[in-house]
Order: C-alpha cells, then sequence, then structure tokens
C-alpha cells in the first residue's frame, strides 16, 4: 500500500551525508534505530519528560544544576551570567569580573547530562499521576522539577530514547524577539530595561552609568542607555514598519501592526515575529552602537540558520559554539532582568537539532496556523509540462495570469533575447562550445563574440545539410518573432512574480529576483527587478518561450554590492547598475527577493538596500489562496564560528535621562530602602564569587 511505503520512507531513504533533512537524519533516531532495529515508528517527540517548565529550575536541559537567581529588585528568576559556564575553558570571557555579574569568574563547565538509565533511578519512585498541586512533590522547585513519572517510562524502550523532550522553537523564538523589540524600542510597560532593572543591575553589574540618579529637585531619573531608540529615532522604526513591503504568502502585513503615534506594536503573529527576528531585525536596528548591533545581527542569523529547511552537521557543531558567545555578547549589554528562561533555552538548540532533527518537524506552526489548506491538489495549480521529444528550452516551465498585450521588440532587445535563449537551451550549448573551439575564443571575449557572431553561425550550421540536426534546432535559429506578448504577473518555481511598474499602490512587491552565483557562498548572486514579463513566440516551432526583462544592479564588489559573511547579509547600492546591456533571463533560473532600505536614522547607509531571499512554496501560488507556511531558508549558509570580540563602550546615552513616573519613583525608593533581602543568598552562594581581579584586567579587552 501507498500510505504504508510512505510510513517506511524514514527507514529506506536514510542517509549518511551529514546533512539533516528528515527526523530520521538526527543523533536520536539513529541511535533509537542501532538499539531498536526492528523498530520502524517515528520516536514521540514532545515535553513528555513530566519536568515542569516553570521556575528557577524551568530548563529540562540543566535541570538542578542551573545557576538561575532571583532578582532582588524586579523578583523574578534570572538567567543572567549562566552561559559563560558553556564556553571553552581558555575563553577570556570567563575570566572576566567587571562584564557580567560583579566580582565573579567562571570555573564550572556544562551541566551534566543525565543518561536514561540515570534517569530512571530517580524517577522509579515518583507516582504517575499527582493528586493536587506539583508543589506537594518533596523538593519540587527547590532541587528538582518533576511534576510526575511520564507514562513513557513504562515504554521497555523509553531509556534509550536520547530526546525526551522537545523545546518548541516557534515560542522561544517569539518571546526572544518581544524582549528585544520590547527593550530596544522601550516599549513601555514591556521594556525589560525599567527602573526595577536598573536597580538590580546597580547591586550585580559594574555598570556606574546605568544606575538611577538623584536630580537636585530629589526625583530619581533613569539614564537612557544607547542600546536603545529615543522616542524620536523610535518613531522613524515605526515609520519604517508601517512602509513594509513583502511578497505575497510571505508574511502578514506587519506595518499594520506598528502605531506610529503610540509607539507600539500589536497583532503580530508568531510567524511575524519569526520574519523579523530572522530577516528585519539587522536592517531595523542598524543604526544601533555597533557592539550592540552586531550582536542582535548574530543571534539573528543564528535562527535563521537554524530554521533552514535542510542542516548541515558540522554547521550544527559551530552553531552550538556559537550560541554561548552571542549570549554572552547580549549579557554585557542588556540588564539581567533581561534574560529569563526562554533567552537561556536558546543555548540547547543546535543540540536538540543535533539529536531531534530539523527544526521544522518539531515545531509549532503546523499545529497553530490559520489554514490547514494544501494547494498541491488544486486543479488550478500549475504543473511542469515536460516533452522528452522538444527542446528544453521550450518545456512550459510556469504560466502568465492577469491582463496582457501586444508588444514589439526593438532590434536591440530581439538580438538579446535571440541569443539568451539559444545559450540557455541544453541542445544548443554542444554547438556553442564547438563556435568557441573554432574561433579559437578566451573567456575574456567569450560574451561579446557569442552576442555579436553566434546567432548567425549557428543559423548557417544547422541549415548545412551536410550536418544531421534535430530539425527544432532548425526552428529555434530562426529566431522569434518581433511581435511578442507582454504580462504583468507570472507563477513560476513556486513564486508569484510581478513587474516593478504593477507594485504601485499595491501592499505587496514581487518584482525583486536574483540569480545563483557560480560559487555557493552569495558573493556573486546578481540582482535586480523585474520591468517586463515577455513571451517570445518561435512560428517555425509553434511554441512560446518566456522571458523576463530586468533591469540589474552592479554587482561589483564593494562597489555596488557588499557582503558581510560574519552576518550573511548582502547590501545593494540603490542607484548601480549592471554596465553590459543583458537585460533578460528565463524565468525558470531565478529565485524571488524583496528589498529593504535601510530607517531614515541610518543616515549613513542611505541609498542603500538589502535584498531578503524568500522561501518558494513548491508548487506556484495561486491567486487569492494563501497557503501558510512559515518562512524558512533552503539550507544553512556556511556558518562561520564567532570569534570576533567587540570592543564594549559606554552603556549610557549622556544626552539624555528619563524621569521616572510618581509611582515608579516612590516604589524605587522603598525598595532602595528595603535591607531586608540579603543579596548573596543561597540563590548566589552556588556562583563561586571571587575578588580578585588582577587575573584578567590585562586580558580583557
Amino acid at each position: 500500500m501507498e500510505s504504508a511505503r510512505q510510513m517506511r520512507w524514514h527507514y529506506e531513504n536514510r542517509t549518511n551525508d551529514d546533512v539533516l533533512r528528515h527526523p530520521s537524519d538526527g543523533k536520536s533516531w539513529k541511535h533509537f534505530y542501532s538499539v531498536y532495529p526492528e523498530f520502524a515508528a517515528e520516536p514521540p517527540y514532545a515535553m513528555l519528560s513530566g519536568w515542569g517548565t516553570k521556575g528557577k529550575l524551568a530548563c529540562p536541559y540543566c535541570m538542578e544544576d542551573t545557576k538561575t537567581f532571583t532578582l532582588k529588585h524586579g523578583g523574578k528568576s534570572s538567567w543572567f551570567d549562566c552561559h559563560r559556564r558553556f564556553l571553552p575553558t581558555n575563553h577570556p570571557f570567563r575570566r572576566s569580573q567587571r562584564r557580567f555579574l560583579k566580582n565573579r569568574v567562571e570555573i564550572d563547565g556544562p551541566p551534566y547530562a543525565l543518561n536514561g538509565n540515570e534517569l530512571w533511578e530517580i524517577l522509579r519512585e515518583f507516582p504517575k499521576v499527582t493528586d493536587g498541586p506539583f508543589e506537594s512533590l518533596s523538593g519540587y522547585g527547590q532541587y528538582h522539577n518533576w511534576n510526575k513519572r511520564a507514562i513513557f517510562w513504562d515504554m521497555p524502550y523509553w531509556k534509550d530514547n536520547l530526546l525526551r523532550h522537545n523545546l518548541d522553537v516557534m515560542h522561544i523564538e517569539k518571546n526572544f524577539f518581544d524582549n528585544v523589540f520590547n527593550t530596544v524600542l522601550d516599549v513601555k510597560n514591556k521594556t525589560k530595561d525599567n527602573h526595577k532593572a536598573r536597580m538590580d543591575v546597580a547591586e550585580l553589574c559594574v555598570r556606574g552609568d546605568l544606575e538611577l540618579i538623584q536630580l537636585q529637585n530629589g526625583k530619581l531619573a533613569k539614564p537612557k542607555a544607547n542600546y536603545t531608540f529615543s522616542k524620536k529615532d523610535a518613531k522613524s522604526i515605526y515609520k519604517w514598519i508601517t512602509e513594509l513591503k513583502m511578497p505575497n504568502g510571505y508574511a502578514s502585513n506587519i506595518g499594520r501592526c506598528a502605531n506610529e503615534e503610540k509607539g507600539s506594536m500589536h497583532g503580530m503573529k508568531s510567524h511575524d515575529c519569526h520574519v523579523f527576528m530572522e530577516c528585519l531585525l539587522p536592517i531595523c536596528f542598524r543604526s544601533l552602537p555597533e557592539f550592540v548591533w552586531s550582536a542582535l545581527a548574530e543571534l539573528s542569523r543564528f535562527f535563521k540558520d537554524l530554521c533552514s529547511n535542510t542542516l548541515r552537521m558540522n554547521d550544527l557543531v559551530r552553531m552550538k559554539e556559537n550560541i554561548p558567545i552571542i549570549l554572552c555578547k547580549l549579557e554585557q549589554i542588556f540588564p539581567p532582568a533581561f534574560f529569563d528562561s526562554m533567552e537561556h533555552l536558546v543555548v540547547h538548540l543546535p543540540m536538540e537539532a543535533i539529536l531531534g532533527g530539523l527544526v521544522q518537524y518539531r515545531w509549532m506552526y503546523p499545529f497553530e496556523s490559520f489554514s490547514n489548506r494544501s494547494l498541491r491538489n488544486d486543479p488550478r495549480t500549475f504543473i511542469n509540462e515536460e516533452d522528452p521529444h522538444t527542446l528544453s528550452i521550450l518545456n512550459k516551465c510556469g504560466r502568465p495570469s492577469g491582463s496582457s498585450k501586444d508588444y514589439w521588440l526593438s532590434d536591440k532587445e530581439h538580438r538579446s533575447a535571440h541569443v539568451h535563449v539559444l545559450i540557455n537551451c541544453d541542445e544548443v550549448k554542444p554547438f556553442l562550445e564547438l563556435f568557441l573551439q573554432v574561433y579559437s575564443i578566451n573567456d575574456e571575449d567569450a560574451s561579446t563574440v557569442i552576442h555579436a557572431n553566434f546567432p548567425e553561425w549557428f543559423k548557417s550550421y544547422v541549415h548545412d545539410e551536410r550536418n544531421v540536426i534535430n530539425p527544432n534546432l532548425k526552428g529555434l535559429s530562426w529566431g522569434p518573432n518581433s511581435k511578442t506578448t507582454s504580462w504583468n504577473i507570472y507563477f513560476v518555481n513556486g513564486y508569484k512574480f510581478h513587474t516593478k511598474a504593477w507594485a504601485n499602490g499595491k501592499k505587496t512587491t514581487n518584482s525583486g529576483l536574483y540569480v545563483k552565483g557560480v560559487t555557493g557562498g552569495g558573493e556573486n548572486d546578481f540582482y535586480g527587478t523585474i520591468h517586463h514579463i515577455y513571451e517570445l513566440e518561435y512560428v517555425a516551432l509553434n511554441k512560446k518561450v518566456p522571458l523576463f526583462y530586468c533591469e540589474w544592479f552592479d554587482p561589483t564588489i564593494n562597489v555596488g554590492t557588499r557582503f558581510h559573511s560574519q552576518y550573511n547579509l548582502v547590501e545593494i547600492k540603490l542607484s548601480g547598475r549592471y554596465g553590459p546591456y543583458d537585460p533578460f533571463i528565463l524565468p525558470q533560473k531565478v529565485k524571488q527577493v524583496y528589498y529593504l532600505t535601510y530607517p531614515n536614522i541610518c543616515k549613513n547607509l542611505r541609498g542603500w538596500c538589502v535584498p531578503i531571499k524568500t522561501k518558494p512554496r513548491g508548487y506556484v501560488q495561486v491567486d487569492n489562496i494563501n497557503d501558510e507556511l512559515p518562512y524558512q531558508v533552503e539550507e544553512t549558509s556556511n556558518v562561520l564560528l564567532v570569534t570576533r570580540i567587540e570592543h564594549l563602550q559606554c552603556l549610557a546615552d549622556t544626552s539624555n535621562v528619563e524621569l521616572l513616573d510618581d509611582d515608579d519613583d516612590i516604589e524605587a525608593r522603598n525598595d532602595d530602602d528595603d535591607e531586608d533581602v540579603d543579596l548573596l543568598n543561597e540563590d548566589y552562594s552556588e556562583h563561586h564569587i571571587h575578588t580578585d581581579d588582577s587575573d584578567f584586567d590585562n586580558n580583557e579587552d
């Protein structure tokens, strides 16, 4: 049966190339099959361990071996300075006594991971069902967070399952984004940098420039941090958000969520936060100080790589090494109140991907989607038509849509279009190679000579009666009719494209495209916009060939294009143009992007934009129907190890201070007078406090 064959797919199609495409490529699945080779069913993934996810012991990996503490003034659990233990033993961050918790160095390693047998010894005496609150279990919340013994432990193989729970990347990413956005934009009642946070900073960190200050009138004021925007700059950011234009089906209308006057966002879905974190955040926050922006840009790239359609094992290993460094960079910037359990759980996501495989098979998007309708069986969905008896260039790969009109190509356009079709036809390539050999044309002159002489040479060669030639090639050699059909919309490769002019007055944009370069790093990709969509008619073949007429940006590195490999970020100069006249491209050769300019406050980046690559649907999008699939890139970019440590500047923006509201002022004074809470209580006692900072003073910077 077909269904039975599909259920065995993960077993019969296993690979060993260290590329993760399916959960069966994960370490947990492979280990499970090595122990139980006869078991051909998917291991269950969920938070099934019975470990509670609230309080100071919320992390199911660190468990009771955590360094979480309760903030004296904030009153909540904080995972601040809990990530240096994941760094290499010789990393300079470990020795710092000023950038993290003051007067403390880190000598511990990562928490010990209990195996199945060790967990069973702990849980065997726990009840399967608890009557009443979890707190009734002895030691709950203090020494453990077990709320029961999960029924899955009755299964003989459960102890051998390497992954007995699943961290939901969707909610972790959303909560992390919310904290970043609300803090950087200083959103009232949502920021993690309020007056209580500053009071905790004074207690825990060496950041005197951020401490509350008392004015001459007796009121308290909060110095503005340079990791936050002023109200004026925040308005510019919200204005930038309201003007966002993205492709159809890529995300919801994020612009409608921004309120420029009130300075707030509302109605953002989890997927909107997902897109913002991975694509928009490095652009939106580009005007922040370099050491702040770089840490946030590295965080954005981390999530983007983690959520790829395919993952390489060596990239996951690098990501596992990078994320503690990224979190430590953020800990040097944001206050302890910023770091709740969601910021901490990120450190375990690469290892969970190594064990459980691709994120897309384990996150919550499929279950929270508003629409479960698949378009693959929709009768209006286009399916590629390949005819083995015709030329490859003539196989139909997409379809136009909307109204059309006739257009007459100029001689220059006709010549360029004809050459482009010839050199991209697989059956013509042997003749092109012969042409280059006969005339001994070098690579430097090839493009010019091909455009000038190849069409005539090819036509003469295929019509020579001495040569046995495919009749279709003879028809192709005559070239297209000068009269073409012009369209505004075209569906191909799972994308919806339209011309640049068609986007005027619309809330979406679908005219951006790029052509993948020869190398895989992205440095030599070609970017452009579609100005016209033509269907060339070959009368001799009774066939049509679609072509996009594009305007290409200047691809010259550091002139018209800048590539930042550490952040996998490309910048395009809007006024730069590709010199040679080569406007045409076959639709099947392109992928879609959209272009984002920087907010107006990024004055030194005016005139530059960032192309954002979009995910193909795997089928052609049907008009007015939106299938809700989460954004992902096709595969991880080449992950680089984070080795750069930016110079840490003063965190206070001395140009501005914020007066506390009367209620906050009174509350702050009351908190300041409360001496009943011992700062170094049991929450801090395990942090190995040291007072000698001489071992790092000369190496910290």
